[in-house]
């Protein structure tokens, strides 16, 4: 996908194939415990106490987000109407909080919340178009097979018998693989993996994936610097680069085509030649205490104001708020 934008050129979804106001329908039912999908991602991060069952290793910051003209025209959410303050932490993918900067295949993390006084909207998003599993169940039998053994190790052949079998969960990591290892948090882009439904003040609703465009491009790491480097480096490159001026991250909303996949995150919606449309920036300004990151949950369910929906038959939506709250509560106790 280009830098350059499309204007309004909406793709309208009648039917409902996503619904407004929250999670519905078969996406509610969960089929595996959250609390148990909780405890296989800490288990295979090493067993850490009071850790985030994913993304436990991050830094927390602070900026605002900037609406596009064109924003209204997809959503009437607040959010798109004026500036608004972000709080918001970069992160590294899985429970353990010692994992190396340098670690490949891993996602990096963007969770932010936009602050309104009719409330917040919250995106939780990765630097890989595509999740890990398509289930609840499937990703609790990820993690398990990733517990480390005896020796402190997983089960080689296990997670390989599990790939035979589940062949999507092999897409975030073949993804990841090919690319470089990002140098900075702020060098990267992010997707938000799940289809979300954008709702005009005329009831005009419109099915788009998200995507944070780093202004900054594509930063990666050659073998020869990633070897050069520390095995935690982000936070003091992120922390010289917030000196010299904010990082900012375009919003482009990449509207949904016929046949596009409502319900399976590990399948990505080819970005060439769709039209996208920009619906702002968020612009990371400077470093925040994690105390401001660790009160609460970033949760992408239930803070999402109307106008924006998630969607309504992806399971793997579902379970993140119920999920995120028994991760929260156990770090906390």
């Amino acid at each position: 996908m280009s830098r350059s934008y499309s204007h309004l050129g909406v793709v309208v979804l009648a039917g409902g194939l996503l619904t407004g106001g929250g999670v519905t329908g078969a996406a509610q039912a969960q089929d595996a415990d959250p609390g148990a999908i909780v405890n296989a991602l800490v288990t295979a991060g090493g067993n850490q106490p009071k850790v985030r069952a994913s993304g436990a290793k991050g830094v927390c910051v602070k900026g605002s987000f900037t609406p596009s003209a064109e924003a209204p025209g997809l959503s009437k959410a607040p959010h798109f109407t004026k500036t608004v303050p972000v709080t918001a932490r970069f992160s590294m993918g899985g429970s353990n909080a010692k994992i190396s900067d340098k670690a490949k295949p891993v996602t990096r993390g963007f969770a932010m919340r936009m602050t309104d006084p009719s409330g917040d909207m919250v995106f939780v998003v990765i630097s890989a178009p595509v999740f890990s599993t398509k289930t609840p169940q499937q990703l609790l039998d990820f993690a398990t097979v990733r517990a480390p053994g005896p020796d402190g190790k997983p089960d080689a052949e296990k997670i390989k018998a599990f790939a035979t079998a589940n062949p999507e969960t092999t897409r975030q990591g073949a993804w990841l693989n090919a690319r470089p290892v990002p140098a900075s948090f702020a060098g990267v882009d992010y997707w938000g993996v799940h289809a979300y439904t954008l709702t005009n003040a005329k009831g005009v609703a419109t099915v788009a994936k998200l995507k944070w465009v780093a202004s900054a491009g594509q930063l990666g790491l050659t073998d020869d610097e990633l070897k050069a480097k520390p095995d935690s480096f982000y936070a003091d490159e992120l922390k010289e680069r917030l000196a010299k001026g904010p990082a900012s991250f375009d919003l482009v909303a990449l509207l949904g085509e016929p046949n596009d996949p409502v319900n399976d995150p590990t399948v990505a919606w080819p970005e060439e030649n769709r039209k996208a449309v920009k619906l702002g920036t968020v612009a990371i300004a400077a470093i925040e205490p994690d105390a401001t990151c660790d009160a609460a949950t970033f949760d992408p369910v239930v803070d999402l104001p109307e106008g924006v929906a998630g969607p309504a038959t992806d399971p793997m939506f579902a379970v993140r708020s119920p999920a995120y709250a028994v991760s929260l509560s156990r770090r906390a106790n």
